[in-house]
């Protein structure tokens, strides 16, 4: 029998210890050694990718494949792996618990008219077929397999050969050549080198899911990420339908864009214009919206955003902000009054951006700073208005990035008149949309809450 022995290994990085240690020396982490039993490598056994008699050879003399992508049935999806599915990509999907990881993996599994071997070792094939029957989307090439022995899982895979393998979660996964209980850290290790292993050499697209942490990071060492091609995380509030799926690791295709889905009764549903979902069109102008022109990654979108400014009641000043940074609200708020002459500090200021949506585009600024002006003043807006532009200490209009897509999205939605920085360059003329350059805060509310505005 195979001798026993008790190691410490990292959860942040993966380092092995052979006694526990607050600071890990690796990656300068505090408390993140956990015990765990593990045994000897059973003999004959084989661990790592398998060796290879190809000899090294230059970059000049090495001949491009062509790459056929898999789609996923998911157009948003495919434009967030950047075309869809690689063959013999190992990808990790994270999120929060009830986000909807599993709905979408057995979306793309139920959507796809390929042979998909769709293996879970949290649910029982009948709780699958539930959640199948609720998402009313058929696929007679659809496997559903309950296990969560890792060999087992390979011989199935290796008899049926399917076109995608999809395995929820990579937490509950264990296999025979360690004796560590499933979700340590050897056993992540050791079954995601193996998954790896299987993906490139039968060049299957293998889809993981993954469980998080209570501070958002995914569980496991820091290695389950190096070793993925893509990892793509959920985001989301429980207290609103819209989920945002984010590339934070892509080795084929862009970091920079996100896809948008809503949680319906009958699964997910594809967001292909986030402008409209995150507008408000108001029949009569409201007094505290305004409409910002905004990018995340290289999608441009419209949002609306909400301020309701009052008197402090209570003594010291309420700042609050949803979806906003609080501290670049606070700037904002210094700057409308040191450099354009606007006393707010006595008011209680509070800042929504509309459908629960977290914007970190500096680009939101001047539309953050008409809100409030307009619900201190009780002085609407234009409803055919919006502005993109960032605010400096200095009360100046500063550029900002991809700005001829901002005014393109604007003029597609049916704005007349966009307020952006001045810029040294000529922008192309557009005939639907008046843009309205300036250059210092003061100039841009005169612009803007004039009576002809």
């Amino acid at each position: 029998m195979a001798k026993l022995k008790t190691v410490y290994f990292c959860r942040n990085c993966g380092a092995e210890s052979a006694k526990w240690v607050g600071r890990c020396p690796a990656c300068n982490q505090w408390n993140t050694y956990v015990e765990e039993t593990i045994a000897p490598i059973k003999s004959g056994s084989t661990q790592g990718m398998s060796l290879s008699t190809a000899a090294p050879q230059t970059i000049e003399s090495i001949e491009p494949g062509k790459m056929t992508r898999a789609k996923s049935g998911m157009e948003e999806l495919d434009r967030l792996l950047g075309g869809g599915f690689v063959p013999g990509s190992l990808l990790l999907l994270g999120g929060e618990p009830g986000i909807g990881k599993s709905t979408l993996a057995l979306q793309v599994a139920l959507m796809s008219d390929k042979k998909i071997l769709y293996v879970s070792g949290e649910e029982s094939p009948e709780q699958i077929k539930l959640r199948a029957d609720r998402l009313s989307v058929k696929n007679p090439n659809c496997l559903v397999y309950s296990e969560v022995n890792l060999e087992q899982v390979i011989n199935q895979f290796e008899r049926i050969r399917p076109e995608l393998l999809i395995l929820d979660s990579i937490q509950t996964l264990q296999t025979n050549l360690l004796d560590a209980s499933p979700g340590s850290v050897s056993q992540i290790r050791e079954c995601a080198g193996r998954l790896l292993k299987l993906a490139k050499t039968s060049h299957v697209p293998t889809l993981l899911i993954g469980h998080i942490t209570k501070d958002g990071t995914l569980a496991g060492p820091k290695l389950l990420e190096h070793i993925v091609d893509s990892v793509l995380q959920f985001e989301g509030d429980h207290h609103h339908t819209y989920r945002i799926l984010r590339s934070l690791k892509n080795r084929f295709g862009s970091t920079a864009e996100l896809a948008i889905f809503e949680m319906e009764a009958d699964g997910l549903h594809e967001i292909k214009n986030p402008s409209e979902l995150f507008l408000n069109r108001y029949s009569e102008p409201a007094s505290g919206v305004a409409i910002a022109s905004t990018v995340d990654g290289t999608r441009p979108f419209l949002i609306e955003i909400q301020a309701l400014v009052s008197s402090a009641v209570y003594g010291t000043p309420q700042r609050t902000a949803t979806g906003f940074d609080n501290r670049r609200l606070n700037m904002l708020l210094a700057v409308l009054e040191r450099k354009a002459g606007f006393n707010l500090g006595a008011k209680d200021v509070f800042l929504n951006i509309a459908g629960g949506l977290k914007v970190q585009d500096t680009a939101t600024d001047l539309a953050v700073a008409c809100a409030i002006l307009s619900s201190t003043f009780d002085r609407p807006l234009d409803n055919h208005t919006c502005m993109a532009a960032e605010i400096s200490l200095t009360g100046e209009l500063k550029p900002v990035i991809r700005l001829e897509q901002r005014i393109a999205e604007a003029a597609r939605l049916g704005f007349k008149k966009i307020v952006i920085p001045k810029l040294k360059k000529d922008l192309p003329s557009y005939k639907d949309i008046q843009l309205i350059p300036c250059s210092k805060l003061e100039e841009a509310t005169r612009v803007l809450f004039r009576k002809e505005a």
